[in-house]
């Protein structure tokens, strides 16, 4: 979605605060909603961004508060906007902070402060927010008189510049509450997406490539760049991988769409032979911020290779024969005007490997994650938004879920944090009017527990799928397969279906799949909040993945 910074500023006067222009030019750059938990240094704020038009939603803690902006942010494009007071406030949201910066989320951070003159004596929660922030942040500004509105222009500009992350806003008190003139906002250029002046080279390697093959991953999902991959592969004939972030660019049922990788060692072994057999690997904003270790270096030196990034930022994980920077669909446009390519996997090998991926991952007859995740795909309707939290079943489920468009299975897969998916998925059944589907861990819904009592107050109609099996699964799992005592995995049993009443909400507790499956079905026709505490044993995940 794309935003007029020079369009009216609702709200604003030739006597407005500070405030005031910082929320009008948040408005006017498209934020719709902002989230977090207001104290004293911020009260001016959230006066101003309601008056401005944009919706403050109270959180029951900051860091699910970005993650609800975040959620947000993929289902409508609204800038996400969070807002902390000063010192434990801005402390609680470091891991969001964290996760927009590798998980590139432009999120704009605003904290309230006190003024520098109170804080060189008065020192009761007062610490340097810009100095914990900087290395999470691609900026840090503290707002000063007459500066607001210039401030949030850089802001926005930067937190949306290239691969997108966090930019920060520490604005005092007196800042916020002084009257000021403001000024005229400057007259924005007309961006044009990012070329290369010669693909001539890059032509030439795809027409001669018999054996194509594109990694997708999350720089194109940002620049909105599905219909131009659609176009590239059917032009090209290349074979489809994707990350975890960019499923959904091809729809999954698409034959040409292998599927994802990058965390499951089971999925990764059974595409490395096409890896391997490719004359050519086109890397379409692939960001390998999402991949594990074995992710790197997964070609030879001599491999041909074009890397099509938003912004080039070294990393070692790979290396590449060619490499392209700018907007990566419009650079996939481009190449597609090139002589007709001569390779068509000849061999067949992709369908292959894509046969050998899904019957890899197909659910057994019993009970168990396999089964909770295909029947709510089954019963999901179209277009469903599903999120993820981190821990096992997020690396099985990311493999069984299809999905039928981009930013439909959101999850943290850069910082890999817990606690996201809950507030994920409120983010999204805010804006988006979409069926919304919550998958989390006992140990991860814990972390959020109260955020149930934000869909109540909000009146979402979320799906949340909690598998119960009492334990860390996955850390479990590397102690067993480390040969090591099992120690501070397991915990006791949460009556989450009964916690889900007490919060507003429908729960149940599910072991089987009809339960499941009948259940489902009422949940997506509810008005609020359903919670299905399914009920598995945490050692179907051995050789899952």
């Amino acid at each position: 979605m794309r935003h007029d910074l020079n369009a009216p500023e609702a709200g604003t006067t030739d006597a407005a605060t500070g405030a005031d222009l910082l929320a009008a030019r948040l408005a006017a750059a498209g934020a719709t909603h902002a989230f977090g938990i207001p104290g004293g240094e911020v009260l001016a704020l959230v006066d101003a961004l309601e008056r401005a038009g944009i919706r403050f939603l109270l959180a029951k803690h900051e860091n699910a508060a970005g993650f609800m902006a975040e959620g947000l942010w993929h289902a409508t494009g609204a800038l996400p906007v969070l807002v902390a007071t000063l010192g434990p406030g801005v402390a609680n949201a470091v891991t969001v902070v964290a996760h927009a910066q590798q998980d590139r989320v432009p999120l704009i951070f605003i904290t309230g402060c006190v003024d520098q003159a109170l804080a060189e004596s008065y020192t009761h929660q007062v610490f340097d927010h810009q100095a914990v922030l900087r290395p999470l942040v691609k900026a840090s500004f503290r707002a000063a008189p007459g500066t607001e509105d210039l401030v949030i222009e850089k802001a926005v500009a930067l937190a949306l510049r290239g691969r997108p992350g966090p930019v920060h806003i520490d604005l005092p008190i007196a800042v916020a509450e002084a009257r000021t003139a403001g000024r005229a906002a400057l007259a924005q250029p007309r961006r044009q997406a990012a070329r290369p002046a010669d693909l001539s080279t890059a032509r030439s390697m795809i027409a001669d490539a018999r054996r194509p093959l594109v990694i997708a991953g999350l720089d194109l999902v940002n620049q909105g760049g599905a219909a131009a991959l659609d176009a590239f592969l059917t032009r090209t004939g290349a074979a489809l991988l994707t990350t975890y972030k960019a499923k959904g660019l091809v729809p999954e049922g698409d034959p040409r769409v292998i599927g994802g990788v990058g965390l499951s060692p089971k999925a990764d072994a059974i595409v490395k032979p096409l890896i391997e057999a490719a004359d050519l690997i086109v890397l379409a904003g692939y960001d390998p911020i999402e991949m594990r270790q074995g992710w790197r270096q997964p070609w030879p030196a001599g491999k041909q290779v074009i890397d099509i990034v938003a912004e080039d930022m070294p990393h070692g994980m790979h290396g590449a024969s060619l490499l392209l920077e700018g907007d990566v669909g419009a650079i996939l446009t481009d190449l597609c005007e090139g002589p007709t390519p001569s390779g068509r996997w000849p061999g067949g090998e992709p369908a292959a490997v894509r046969e050998s991926f899904r019957a890899a991952f197909a659910a057994p007859s019993a009970w168990g994650p396999h089964a909770v995740f295909e029947t709510l795909r089954e019963a999901a309707p179209a277009g469903t938004i599903a999120t993820a939290d981190s821990g096992a079943h997020r690396i099985l489920l990311s493999q069984i879920w299809c999905c039928d468009g981009p930013r439909l299975l959101l999850q943290s897969t850069g910082l890999c944090t817990m606690g996201c998916a809950l507030p994920l998925a409120t983010g999204a059944a805010l804006g988006s009017g979409r069926p919304t589907l919550c998958f989390v861990g006992d140990a991860g819904l814990e972390m959020v527990l109260g955020e149930l009592a934000t869909l109540r107050d909000l009146q979402l109609p979320v799906v949340v799928t909690v598998l119960v099996d009492e334990s860390l699964g996955l850390i479990a799992l590397k102690q067993r397969q480390l040969g090591l005592k099992r120690a501070g995995v397991d915990f006791g049993a949460t009556d989450f279906a009964a916690v889900a009443q007490a919060l507003g909400g429908h729960g149940v507790a599910i072991s089987d799949r009809e339960s499941l499956k009948r259940e489902a079905q009422m949940a997506f026709g509810r008005a609020g909040f359903t919670l299905l505490a399914c009920r598995i044993n945490a050692l179907d995940y051995e050789g899952a993945f």
